[in-house]
């Protein structure tokens, strides 16, 4: 008798953002065929008995194979970045395709296309890093990048060679909502951390420790509300990324009270780790380093409340790969000062399993929570959905088989980047993604893995699908909402 599936994963519990059923999952030409108890045998069988079967993680905001502002190559290509996040249950990311000043858009999106097609073993696609927003980025190249499945782009309101001021993120604005896009923003003011850490290096204070002073909560909490007035002004929505403060949290939740059409995101550094972390002899506190900056107890207990009520959406590594070496952190070596070194912490491959013992097994979330913020949610704001993000009939076969019981010390000799070191050393995790599915693909298996080299696929992605903010009023929207809205395909 001919089996009926090419593969069954049998006897696991199946959770989506939306519930959980105790069922075997049909899988035919890399799709899901079937979700029910008793299917018949697969031509591979599975034994998924006292496991957790989750979606395939999406990690939509991570640093692959990317050359910094300051020319800095990041540890990770798309090989061992694309394994990393596989061994840590994620099926698919989106990685960032960087244009700098002087790039042309097309030739910035073949180029991080062509790296990734010959590396990556799990499914990927690109957000356009936009810094040179002319007529012919906003007419011709990010239409053509979107109508090609590249439906986000992200921007920056601080670092000198990357910042656009209102006027250019209006433009950047206008043209996503006409084009249907999903517009990212690094939101940081950049006058305020130039003015602080001027002085801070007139006055000898180089160590890392001194990023975080710079970096002031209230320049992140600032440029947040002001990239919320700019989206809307224009009522196109907006996402702000890497949240870190427990008063941007509160600015967020405001807005979107008030029906802006507002999303967010928060990552592993803003939940775990403390400016304090960075306080350490010479310049080890590097280690530790990110923009924004990781804060205190307070602002972590607020990221949480906002990961739980919904304030913050998805769930990120930012995974931003810098070797503690010249190569990455520290340019000058010994000599490096906070200005100068890379900025970034590794984290894609423990982004879920932090969450999943942190979260999960301690009770502060559901796994239909984590499901949501770590998969389903990343779906529907980056059209994905409803290929991704959800196993469901008919959605591609990126499944997670989760131990619940596995206990794990963290060391970065377990992992799988090419970092050499990882921030959440020593921590002691329960619950792991042991077996791994792309597409039906056996990726990850009993610790060994499976996938070749390039066997990744570019998912070319639809219009995003943000939910909808509530409107407090009516209106409420500026007085150049509706020519935009006109101006809409």
């Amino acid at each position: 008798m001919t089996p009926s599936f090419d593969l069954t994963l049998r006897g696991g519990r199946v959770c989506n953002a939306d519930g959980c059923i105790d069922a075997d999952v049909g899988i035919t030409d890399g799709r899901i065929a079937a979700i029910a108890p008793g299917l018949p045998a697969g031509r591979e069988d599975v034994d998924a008995t006292g496991r957790w079967l989750l979606p395939g993680g999406i990690d939509s905001h991570c640093h692959i194979e990317q050359l910094s502002g300051m020319g800095l190559m990041c540890a990770d290509d798309f090989y061992s970045g694309t394994v990393s996040a596989a061994f840590g249950g994620t099926t698919t990311i989106l990685s960032f395709a960087a244009q700098h000043r002087h790039d042309s858009i097309p030739q910035v999106l073949e180029d991080y296309g062509r790296r990734a097609r010959e590396k990556a073993v799990i499914d990927y696609g690109f957000h356009l890093i936009l810094t040179r927003p002319d007529d012919e980025a906003l007419q011709v190249h990010l239409p053509q990048a979107i109508r090609e499945g590249i439906t986000s782009l992200k921007v920056y309101m601080t670092y000198d060679l990357l910042r656009l001021d209102d006027h250019a993120l209006l433009d950047v604005l206008a043209t996503a909502g006409r084009e249907g896009a999903m517009v990212m923003i690094h939101a940081e003011n950049h006058d305020m951390i130039r003015w602080i850490a001027r002085r801070l290096l007139d006055r000898g204070h180089v160590a890392p420790k001194f990023h975080g002073v710079a970096h002031d909560p209230l320049a992140e909490a600032e440029a947040t509300n002001r990239a919320i007035q700019l989206s809307r002004l224009l009522d196109v929505p907006a996402l702000i990324v890497h949240v870190a403060g427990a008063e941007t949290v509160e600015v967020l939740r405001k807005a979107r009270r008030l029906g802006a059409q507002v999303h967010a995101e928060s990552c592993p550094q803003y939940l775990f780790l403390e400016a304090s972390d960075a306080d350490l002899p010479g310049v080890e506190g590097a280690k530790f380093c990110c923009s924004p900056p990781p804060r205190d107890k307070a602002s972590q207990e607020a990221v949480w409340a906002g990961l739980l009520d919904g304030t913050l959406g998805i769930y990120s590594s930012d995974h931003a790969p810098y070797r503690f070496d010249e190569t990455g952190k520290l340019p000058k070596g010994e000599a490096t000062t906070f200005k100068e070194m890379a900025n970034g912490v590794p984290g894609i491959e423990l982004r879920m399993p932090l969450l999943f013992s942190e979260g999960v097994m301690k009770g502060r979330m559901g796994i239909e929570r984590f499901v949501a913020l770590t998969s389903t949610n990343h779906a529907h704001m980056y059209g994905l959905a409803p290929r991704k993000g959800a196993i469901a009939v008919g959605a591609d076969a990126d499944i997670a088989i989760w131990n619940p019981a596995r206990e794990v010390q963290v060391t970065h000799a377990m992992l799988h980047d090419n970092v050499g070191y990882t921030p959440y050393e020593g921590m002691r995790l329960t619950g792991w993604p042991e077996d791994v599915f792309s597409r039906g693909r056996s990726v990850v298996r009993g610790g060994e893995l499976r996938a070749q080299r390039g066997s990744g696929q570019f998912i070319p992605r639809g219009r995003p699908m943000p939910p909808e903010v509530p409107r407090a009023t009516p209106g409420g929207r500026g007085a150049f909402s509706a020519l935009i809205g006109l101006e809409r395909g």
